[in-house]
């Protein structure tokens, strides 16, 4: 899947992480519902936000969850989904998007999209996602000429765009069909006063979707000799990260001006982890997946091999402690529960027995844990044993979800109250 939006499971609460799942697989249905099979494909990430921000404005009822059935991607367990308009929204929005996109790669003749038969054969399927995605729309009350519309202005902006040409004028039709759909889950929920805010918001988030695709791709275009927004102008990455930056901080004050009945996870996908697919894109930051110190002591020497014993040097802070072989283990070694016991750390009692799957079941769920992200930071079960696992980051440090967030930097705990930060501050 794709999208600029793809938060860390560890990252969210999980109430917060619920809820996601139920857009993403919400919006993964309505595809199936309204399109068929194979619409499920343009299943992504950043098309699920239509989804969250129409739920978000609404009045919540008992009708906006239903139970799916099992899936592989779930580990074939149930799961409540998102149903009503926001997910079918998100679905027609998703399809005429994918068809943009699946367009752009015929016309810059992409791996096998080189071939004629195959170039044909993708731009029969994106006319038909076109036809599906905006009788979807109308339904919704939605004109998805405004996306069409757009894709086509963005291949001839492209073709003019030379050195000086302003990024922005490159980034304008993004804005302009991200936009519409943001405004539009005003609409649905019945909060028009939302609509001009929500289309600031869109606007914003369709030029980082831009930038950030033509950042991630700059090398691999240079390599392949393809047009990338920030070489054909001559952008520097420097001005890209000024530009994204300025948008960050213009989505978080579009947001403060909705009226939202559950913004939390609006909040968080939209300001905190979009800052995140911004560090993540520039290399600024990553999340720390990887095994930390533990903090006792003493710190090693620079150079010194863990496990080895010397001074601790003038002026540096102390608290990582050696793991080497030498000196005893922490704790009282004699208690009958301590680590360094020879009767080991406290076990924890043994999982009930579980229906084991057969090898082909078995290997059919493998194939769809593989194929998301829950067997690197998910939990999951074990596909043939149905033992719960914990991904692969599961012991990693990714932050809290106030990490990210500039606007909490100044304020004092702005996190207590909510699952993630409410940043209602004006700092």
């Amino acid at each position: 899947m794709f999208g600029i939006v793809r938060p860390c499971a560890h990252r969210l609460s999980e109430g917060l992480r619920t809820e996601w799942m139920a857009h993403l697989c919400g919006l993964c249905l309505a595809l199936r519902s309204d399109h068929g099979q194979f619409a499920r494909i343009v299943t992504n990430y950043d098309g699920l936000i239509v989804s969250v921000l129409t739920e978000a404005q609404a009045v919540h009822t008992t009708g906006r969850r239903r139970t799916a059935g099992p899936c592989p991607l779930r580990s074939m367990r149930t799961a409540p989904v998102a149903r009503g308009e926001g997910a079918r929204l998100a679905a027609a929005v998703s399809l005429v998007l994918a068809s943009a996109k699946v367009r752009d790669h015929v016309a810059d003749r992409d791996g096998l999209l080189k071939r004629r038969p195959v170039a044909a054969a993708a731009r029969r399927v994106a006319a038909g996602w076109d036809r599906a995605g905006a009788r979807a729309g109308a339904q919704l009350g939605f004109d998805t000429a405004v996306l069409v519309d757009a894709v086509d202005r963005q291949t001839g902006i492209e073709r003019l765009a030379g050195p000086g040409t302003p990024l922005l004028t490159v980034t304008e039709p993004t804005e302009t069909a991200t936009a519409a759909a943001f405004a539009h889950t005003a609409v649905l929920a019945g909060r028009p006063q939302n609509a001009a805010p929500l289309a600031e918001a869109g606007r914003l988030f369709g030029r980082l979707a831009h930038l950030l695709d033509a950042v991630e791709d700059q090398e691999a275009d240079a390599a392949s000799d393809s047009w990338n927004p920030l070489t054909a102008t001559g952008t520097s990455r420097a001005e890209a990260r000024r530009l994204c930056d300025d948008a960050l901080r213009g989505v978080r004050l579009a947001l403060r001006d909705a009226d939202f009945t559950d913004g939390r996870l609006t909040h968080v996908l939209l300001v905190h982890e979009l800052r995140r697919s911004v560090d993540r894109a520039f290399a600024t930051t990553t999340c720390s997946h990887q095994a930390q110190a533990q903090p006792t002591g003493r710190e090693l020497t620079g150079g010194q091999q863990p496990g080895s014993v010397g001074p601790v040097p003038p002026g540096k802070p102390e608290g990582l402690r050696q793991t080497g072989s030498f000196g005893p283990p922490p704790g009282n070694p004699y208690a009958p529960n301590s680590p360094g016991s020879p009767f080991g750390p406290p076990q924890p009692p043994p999982e009930p027995p579980r229906d084991r799957r057969g090898l082909i079941t078995g290997c059919l769920v493998w194939a769809g844990l593989a194929c998301t992200c829950q067997m690197c930071c998910g939990t999951f079960e074990d596909p043939w044993s149905r033992q719960r696992r914990e991904g692969l980051c599961s012991q990693c440090d990714c932050g809290s979800c106030c990490d990210a967030c500039d606007c909490c930097s100044n304020c004092g705990d702005c996190c207590s109250d909510c699952d993630c930060c409410d940043c209602g501050c004006d700092c």
